[in-house]
């Protein structure tokens, strides 16, 4: 199948690594998940629609700003199965993703501005060291790590 321009309408999945630059490993595993589909030849090899492109993208996407695996399902099962999801459909998924990123930078910027001062004081008690032990039950006990 070609289209106008002369490029597959499919894409076979040593083609969708190359151009998508993700293993085949990793688009196999993606398809287990359900965050890619593909079809079957007679030959029982995998073809991909080039829509598959842009799925793949905001997978990629989605794990560099840590977004799991899971939410991006959770947002692929609102996008059209078949066919090229809209840049209406991204951007709801960007806006949905947003607060999330928002919130991780948020609880870094707290994290990297008091890591400093915690890690050295060396008192993994809750009430003073809450970044670096916060489950601790025996802080209120007033020994310390250092301490013995």
């Amino acid at each position: 199948m070609a289209m106008g321009s002369g490029e597959a309408e499919e894409l076979t999945v040593g083609q969708l690594a190359a151009r998508s630059g993700l293993s085949i490993s990793a688009l196999h595993f993606y398809e287990r998940q359900g965050l890619i589909h593909s079809r079957r030849t007679s030959g029982n090899q995998r073809r991909y629609p080039r829509s598959i492109l842009r799925r793949v993208a905001v997978i990629k996407a989605a794990h560099r700003a840590g977004i799991p695996l899971a939410t991006v399902a959770d947002a692929f099962e609102l996008l059209p199965h078949d066919g090229v999801p809209t840049q209406q459909d991204w951007g709801r998924l960007s806006r949905a993703w947003r607060t999330e990123i928002d919130e991780r930078i948020a609880r870094l910027e707290h994290l990297r501005d008091r890591l400093d001062g915690c890690i050295a004081c060396g008192c993994l008690s809750l009430s003073t060291c809450s970044l670096v032990n916060p489950q601790d039950r025996l802080g209120a006990s007033g020994a310390s790590a250092l301490e013995p």
